[in-house]
């Protein structure tokens, strides 16, 4: 058997590492994992969730990103999640199906809402997925676009400040000058 090639490396987020496999992970889309009820049609990301200090998963293209609890230290958990993936990992089936709400969901946006999903497909979520993480958009009125970010982007210290201020600065740029924008509470 040949051995795995996993490059594990840092995100913005201290509490989230993105392990990347070299080979696909997720052929089409991405999917966030919040709780081992979200996975138990992954039993790559059962496995994972099965470890004590995991707190989120992020699959895409040949990423995955582990967000662990505040308690949790990476010097033992990284070792649990190599250990983890290298069991587990070849026998994944990287074209694995969710229902994806996500594409329904865009046909029935307003225009409006589609424009600023277009911005940030193209300007903002490449940098985001890079990171490990994603953004999605929850509502947009009166001026006020409310965001909720995915995967490592979700607990890290920087997407209240720095990145929340980019995507303010594009989306007055590109659509609107009035724009303001904030992220949904964490539960």
């Amino acid at each position: 058997m040949t051995e795995l090639n996993i490059t594990v490396q840092p995100t913005p987020n201290p509490n989230a590492l993105k392990f990347i496999m070299h080979s696909p992970v997720k052929t089409k889309g991405k999917s966030s994992y919040r709780s081992l009820e979200d996975c138990l049609h992954n039993p790559l990301a059962e496995a994972l969730f099965a470890l004590r200090g995991v707190d989120q998963l992020h699959f895409f293209q040949d990423v995955i990103t582990i967000s662990k609890f505040n308690f949790a230290r990476w010097d033992e958990l990284e070792e649990e999640v190599l250990k983890v993936l290298r069991e587990k990992f070849p026998e994944h089936n990287p074209d694995f199906k969710e229902h994806d709400p996500e594409v329904a969901r865009r046909e029935a946006l307003p225009e409006d809402v589609r424009k600023i999903e277009e911005i940030l497909d193209l300007q903002i979520r490449p940098g985001l997925q890079n990171d490990g993480g994603d953004l999605s958009v929850l509502d947009y009125k009166d001026n006020i676009l409310i965001v909720k970010y995915q995967g490592a982007c979700g607990t890290c210290p920087s997407a209240t400040t720095g990145t929340l201020h980019a995507i303010t600065s594009i989306l007055r740029d590109q659509f609107n000058e009035n724009i303001e924008v904030y992220t949904a509470p964490e539960y």
